[in-house]
């Protein structure tokens, strides 16, 4: 049975690939209520795994947007540390709690997005971090096991990169060149845990028209705001995710 056909799911589906294409434009973090959202409508297993073909398309938007703008030294620390994540989340699998993982998720995107919220209060300045590269490795670790349990690897990649106060369209390209090569890197796990079925891309392939005009509405966004006001929205967005994590994590 195709995996849209209740209305329900459908619903789900498309404000998840919505939610997605914002986050691909350069709206960060919002990408990982996605998954959450379709699992409303289907187990979160199979929505992550509806959701991959998907953001494999949407990559591609957004790294052709911003492919003049993205830092290569922060993507050369993080990806090994990433594909590393991905390797011990596929590995470790059956023996994650997701629940568990979206509380410890939810709570340092909440205290990081307020710590940084009230240290830039009143449009002060703070100094921009300079943490070495192994610093990042380790975060790209933990990106890269919270991207291939639940597309959920938005948080770890903010809390090392938006210290370091790159110009808004460095951050977002750098996010979008980061996971498009993560996400091709999740595709062997998936096929060999059998998630990708011929169902998974069938729905897929229904929303990718979607995906692509939601991802190209959020670059035209991004590249109208200002660059301060880019890190405040995006520390809101931090709370407000690590908010919904820990309230969903503990209902």
């Amino acid at each position: 049975m195709d995996l849209l056909f209740d209305p329900f799911t459908l619903a789900m589906a498309v404000l998840a690939v919505c939610i997605v294409g914002m986050a691909k434009g350069g709206f960060s973090g919002l990408g990982v209520l996605a998954t959450p959202v379709l699992a409303l409508a289907m187990p979160a297993s199979v929505a992550a795994a509806v959701l991959l073909p998907v953001l494999l398309v949407q990559d591609v938007v957004s790294v052709w947007a911003f492919r003049k703008t993205w830092d290569r030294w922060i993507v050369a620390w993080m990806l090994p540390g990433a594909a590393l994540g991905v390797l011990l989340a596929s590995l470790f699998a059956a023996s994650v709690d997701e629940a568990q993982l979206r509380l410890v998720l939810g709570l340092i995107a909440l205290t990081f997005g307020l710590y940084r919220l009230w240290a830039e209060r009143g449009g002060r300045i703070v100094t921009a971090s300079d943490s070495p590269g192994w610093v990042g490795a380790l975060f790209g670790v933990a990106t890269g096991v919270t991207s291939q349990i639940a597309h959920a690897g938005g948080p770890p990649f903010q809390i090392w990169v938006t210290p370091r106060r790159l110009p808004h369209q460095t951050f977002v390209g750098t996010s979008s060149v980061l996971f498009a090569a993560i996400n091709w890197i999740k595709v062997p796990s998936y096929l060999a845990l059998g998630a990708l079925d011929r169902q998974a891309f069938e729905a897929a392939a229904l929303l990718l028209p979607l995906a692509v005009v939601a991802t190209l509405v959020a670059v035209r966004l991004i590249r109208r705001i200002d660059g301060q006001k880019f890190y405040t929205i995006i520390y809101l967005l931090m709370v407000a995710v690590g908010a919904k994590l820990v309230w969903d994590a503990l209902i």
